[in-house]
């Protein structure tokens, strides 16, 4: 089995797409993520592929120094396989080479097996926003990642990132 992350392409976006919709309540259509890929300067995004298939994806906005992550997903029947800490890891360490100081994220105050991914990589709880979510009114709690890894040489806008 190869395992190996890289950077999305547009020729990812059906796959991610649909792991959006399996993994979120409101997902992003595919036309958002397709704008957010081309479009949107401060978007980067990682994906996860097993044996050549998309099985995870993870993707921020960075602006000047910091950078926002704004999804993590696992295919479900690809989960408890490391995949997450993997392509969230690739993302931390793009971000750290494109001169990023943090990272912050909201999740959702229940979803328990988020926040157990976050914290192992280091993110730590600084705040929560109350009724965050719009579907449910769900609070977010928000995490920051203080410290990044050392950046990489020779890896900064290449189409391959490995960890």
């Amino acid at each position: 089995m190869t395992v190996e992350t890289r950077r999305m392409t547009a020729l990812d976006l059906d796959a991610v797409q649909s792991i959006d919709e399996e993994c979120f309540s409101v997902p992003w259509s595919r036309a958002e993520l397709e704008k957010d890929l081309t479009q949107n300067p401060a978007a980067r995004y990682i994906v996860l592929l097993e044996n050549g298939i998309v099985a995870a994806y993870a993707g921020a906005w960075m602006v000047l120094d910091e950078g926002q992550i704004m999804n993590v997903a696992v295919r479900k029947d690809k989960r408890r396989l490391g995949y997450g800490k993997r392509v969230l890891s690739a993302l931390v360490q793009y971000g750290a080479n494109l001169g990023m100081s943090c990272f912050t994220l909201e999740v959702r105050a229940s979803n328990s097996g988020a926040i157990a991914l976050y914290e192992s990589i280091g993110f730590i709880r600084v705040g929560r926003r109350k009724g965050y979510y719009q579907d449910n009114k769900e609070d977010a709690l928000l995490y920051c990642l203080p410290t990044l890894p050392k950046a990489e040489e020779g890896f900064c806008e290449a189409e391959t990132v490995s960890v």
